[in-house]
């Protein structure tokens, strides 16, 4: 019980740390990436930021990579 318990305050203390730089303007570009998919037309307007979704992948799983212990 007690990784269980470790791993839950790395996620909460992340969780954190990602919101308040996104909340003091540090994520003001996603979403808006060349590549994210925008249409809009008339009443109709479709976003994709599928780009930005790569990135993110991208990261997290080099983050967790680093994380990784060895069994």
């Amino acid at each position: 019980m007690n990784e269980i318990g470790k791993i839950l305050v790395v996620v909460g203390i992340a969780l954190v740390i990602v919101g308040g730089l996104l909340w003091l303007g540090f994520g003001k570009w996603l979403g808006k990436l060349p590549g994210d998919v925008h249409y809009t037309r008339g009443d109709f307007s479709f976003h994709f930021p599928i780009v930005t979704c790569v990135i993110i992948s991208i990261v997290l799983t080099i983050i967790l990579w680093l994380f990784q212990r060895p069994k």
